[in-house]
């Protein structure tokens, strides 16, 4: 039998995804092993959305953490997490949201983005009127273009910010997720570039007010770079499970695949096509089919149509029956997770109990 395969994987259902946790254990050994100091790290809970994988992590000593949504950083006050970066600027509602998580979680220090001021001057007002102050990063755009604003224009916003009664800033927030290149020296080179307006920014700032400001910079993609810098916090979340994409395109990191679906064999509709019930519902699909799933005990198999409740097979299918498991690596693990209200959680080869993923909903109570 090999890692992946279950001694008891009859009585586990299909679709279903599998967590296990032997392997969770080594990548959070190995990402901490890569790094000078665990108070450098903010790994991104984006990936697991899980209070059991969180509650790891703190045994291992990470006290800072970053996440997307307010039902995230919900997860992450229950566990009492000591900081936790919700590296998302909140707009409407979710101003009155991020002040209740604040109220309702005082042991944990909870910060946010901003890169504009009208976003910033509703959330100063929010807390102000609550006699509270809220940490702040100021979002720079190194390439991303999503959101952010670029470094020459930060030093403008980090001054008005300081006319605001009830936040600080206290850092820089620099994401370069758009940098992939598969070239491990190309991609250091654009990290190297895309980061130094973002260090220069920091001394001027810090040559203005006096004070530190701490960069959070990176994901997975540039981790292995950023971690080598002695002022950065760095964020990465995929490692946590791992994927098919960053295996291929991240060749020095090596994690292991610690999230794998399961499906089986339902129909062989012709001599040369197997049909599985791993649906939209159960995988991310915005990858070509080519790039959606890899099947550990059957790579040969190659995806060519995809609906909601199937996924059709291509290739030699004579090894296959109706009912067979097929154990897949997704291409793409952070929305596969998302797609699953809970996990079957395996070690030593065999399912034990099952996680359930709360913050793949947008509110869980706040």
């Amino acid at each position: 039998m090999t890692w992946f395969e279950l001694s008891n994987i009859r009585e586990v259902d299909s679709p279903a995804l599998i967590i296990y946790i032997d392997r969770v254990r080594e990548n959070i050994n190995t990402l901490i092993a890569s790094i000078d100091d665990v108070s450098r790290l903010r790994p991104h809970i984006k990936t697991h959305k899980s209070s059991e994988v969180s509650a790891m992590m703190l045994e291992r000593g990470v006290r800072k953490f970053k996440c997307a949504t307010i039902a995230e950083a919900e997860i992450l006050g229950e566990v009492k997490a000591p900081d936790v970066l919700l590296a998302y600027q909140p707009v409407g509602p979710k101003v009155n949201r991020l002040l209740e998580l604040v109220q309702r979680f005082p042991a944990t220090t909870f910060s946010c983005l901003i890169d504009n001021i009208e976003s910033a001057s509703p959330i100063s007002n929010a807390f102000q009127a609550a006699k509270k102050n809220i940490n702040v990063f100021i979002d720079l755009n190194v390439g991303m273009n999503r959101t952010g604003i670029v470094a020459a224009e930060a030093e403008n916003l980090v001054a008005q910010c300081s006319n605001l009664q009830a936040i600080t800033v206290v850092g820089l927030h620099a994401y370069d997720g758009h940098l992939r290149d598969s070239d491990f020296d190309v991609r250091t080179k654009q990290c190297n570039d895309a980061f130094t307006p973002v260090i220069n920014l920091q001394r001027s700032l810090e040559s203005i007010y006096k004070k530190k400001f701490t960069i959070v910079a990176g994901g997975t993609p540039t981790y292995s770079i950023h971690c080598r810098r002695k002022e950065v916090e760095c964020s990465p979340g995929t490692f946590i499970y791992w994927d098919k994409g960053y295996e291929q395109i991240l060749q020095e990191q090596h994690y292991l695949h610690a999230a794998l679906v399961i499906t089986r064999v339902i129909s062989k509709p012709s001599a040369n096509t197997l049909c599985v019930d791993l649906g939209h519902k159960a995988i991310a699909s915005e990858n070509p089919l080519d790039k959606r799933v890899y099947f550990l005990n059957a790579p040969e198999l190659i995806p060519t149509g995809h609906s909601e409740e199937h996924l059709i097979l291509k290739g030699d299918t004579s090894p296959y029956q109706v009912g067979d498991v097929l154990y897949g690596v997704p291409y793409h693990v952070c929305p596969t997770i998302a797609l699953h209200d809970k996990a079957v959680v395996a070690e030593n080869g065999k399912a034990f109990t099952s996680w359930s993923t709360p913050a793949r909903n947008r509110v869980i109570t706040i």
